[in-house]
């Protein structure tokens, strides 16, 4: 069974940069499709982006788009989410989840699409 664990969150200014991992110590990630999703307090969670299990396919929420970047070294076994001019409406819990379905514009939104997912890493963006 997967045991995801994210990293990379803090605290930066509008405008800054982060860059999150997602990684599992145990089983290999590259026979799943990899998904972001962020909450905000009191806010739902919402997906963010989504990656297919060889890297090749990968999809964005138009919140996001040109600002976020999603990748993969599955040799390392680990995700990545660059994330650059960020805003305070970024701020939230960023959680990784795994799916060993496929990513797709639709499945990057739905929660129930994923079966693994990480604890969640805090990023906040404020002056």
């Amino acid at each position: 069974q997967l045991q995801l664990v994210e990293s990379g969150g803090g605290l930066v200014q509008p405008g800054g940069s982060l860059r999150l991992s997602c990684a599992d110590s145990g089983f290999t990630l590259d026979r799943y499709a990899i998904g972001w999703f962020r909450q905000a307090p009191g806010k739902e969670r919402e997906g963010v982006s989504c990656i297919s299990s060889s890297g090749g396919s990968t999809n964005y929420a138009d919140s996001v788009k040109g600002r976020f970047t999603i990748s993969r070294d599955n040799a390392k076994n680990t995700v990545y989410l660059q994330m650059n001019n960020l805003t305070p409406e970024d701020t939230g819990v960023y959680y990784c989840a795994a799916t060993p379905r496929s990513c797709t514009p639709a499945t990057m939104m739905m929660v129930a699409w994923y079966d693994y997912w990480g604890q969640g890493t805090q990023a906040t963006v404020s002056s």
